[in-house]
């Protein structure tokens, strides 16, 4: 087993279960991959990848949370509030006036899903920008949308984002819950009982013979199966060499698909200077993607944190500034909407999650050029030797904390069945 994130560590557990024995190899030096969260707030444990349970309802990482009785909390879409890029709380006129482009951008996405040639996101809303002023209200509610809606929950630029394919994942129903002892109870639980050998940079799979040999940083291992559960951006960077080569029909759905980036900045402040009942503020930036969303953990969890959300280009962009910078460009942000005076952050946690060597961002998303099929391409085992996993390799839940774990079960089944 390469990876020892959710679809590795689900994977393992299967079929430990089913007296296979398994050994998990970890390039890192903890177990989790984008599942990662940070003690260095003792009070309150922060997550640095995933964070939610999207949609508790029929999910099974609720069902993985009830099994270990691990607390969570709701946080809710209906307490927020957007302010216009003054910093006011948008007016019932402007609430309108963004309520129409949400409805224009919809229409001109499904108008371009009736096409059929596809185009990027960005392309298939292209006419509602021509008339419009780069400084106009309109061109700010414009980008808000794009940013918020779509960038903001599939990590992939509007530029990039296919529009015929980049909002066919499915959804499970509910509410959005969060641990309050961080997602790492999940992985942690998954990971009891197995084998796992960290800080084992794999370097080479060869996959030709009989048994499969694996070559990391350190040794080698030699085993029946081996199961990749390397993040699509890791198998796009090439740091890993299959020998022989994938096969061309693979190697292209790898090359095709997106790797999205969503970055965070937690602040941590001595007392909260907003709202104690909202727990989403969205803001409506002059500059595209610019402090779009942040959450407030006061009303959950008592805590005085914000984080705060870069995606996409944005997020990218960032990754090369200074901590200092990127805090002082989020105070910024929140000083325009709270004021002046506002307090300084007394800490703060950011991520980069594209210049992780193991991660290579985010998570997936169905780029301009790619169709979800190549997700199950992506997914097809090799001479029954040579398996995948991983949440890009799931057609339906892409891109989410649920699809990398049933990606896992999924596999652990292919394994067996050979």
């Amino acid at each position: 087993m390469i990876g020892a994130g959710l679809a590795g560590l689900s994977a393992a557990r299967e079929l430990r279960k089913n007296g296979h024995e398994v050994v998990v190899l970890e390039a890192r030096d903890r177990v989790g991959g984008r599942i990662w969260t940070s003690s260095k707030w003792a009070d309150w444990p922060l997550d640095l990848g995933a964070t939610w349970i999207h949609g508790v309802r029929g999910n099974p990482i609720t069902d993985l949370a009830d099994e270990i009785q691990a607390s969570r909390l709701v946080t809710s879409y209906d307490r927020s509030a957007t302010y216009n890029t003054n910093g006011q709380v948008l007016t019932d006129a402007e609430e309108a006036r963004l309520e129409n482009m949400r409805k224009q951008v919809r229409r001109a996405l499904r108008n371009a899903q009736n096409r059929d040639a596809d185009v990027s996101v960005r392309q298939a809303v292209a006419s509602l920008t021509q008339p419009l002023p780069s400084s106009s209200e309109a061109t700010r509610f414009l980008g808000f949308v794009l940013s918020s809606e779509i960038e903001q929950e599939y990590a992939g630029s509007v530029n990039r984002l296919s529009a015929h394919w980049y909002d066919s994942a499915e959804q499970f129903d509910g509410d959005d819950a969060l641990f309050v002892r961080g997602f790492e109870a999940i992985t942690d639980h998954l990971a009891t009982d197995s084998r796992i050998e960290l800080s084992q940079v794999v370097k080479e799979i060869h996959w030709g013979q009989p048994e499969v040999r694996v070559i990391t940083e350190r040794t080698e291992f030699v085993a029946d199966h081996v199961v990749v559960t390397l993040p699509l951006g890791v198998l796009q960077s090439n740091s890993v060499w299959f020998t022989p080569e994938l096969p061309r029909e693979k190697r292209n759905a790898i090359a095709k698909l997106g790797m999205g980036v969503l970055n965070k900045c937690y602040l941590r402040f001595n007392q909260a200077f907003w709202s104690h009942d909202v727990d989403w503020l969205e803001y409506i930036s002059a500059h595209h993607g610019e402090w779009t969303e942040w959450v407030s953990f006061k009303r959950v969890a008592h805590m005085p944190i914000l984080l705060g959300f870069n995606a996409a280009d944005r997020g990218l962009e960032i990754e090369a500034w200074s901590d200092q910078q990127i805090v002082a460009s989020a105070m910024e942000t929140l000083r325009t909407i709270f004021g002046a005076d506002i307090l300084q952050p007394i800490d703060y946690q950011i991520t980069r999650w594209a210049i992780d060597p193991f991660a290579r961002g985010s998570y997936s998303y169905n780029a301009l050029g790619s169709t979800p099929q190549m997700r199950n391409t992506l997914a097809r085992p090799l001479n029954a030797r040579l398996f995948f996993a991983g949440e890009a390799s799931h057609q339906d839940y892409f891109g989410t904390a649920h699809g990398a774990y049933l990606s896992g079960l999924r596999v652990a089944k292919d394994v067996l069945s050979t």
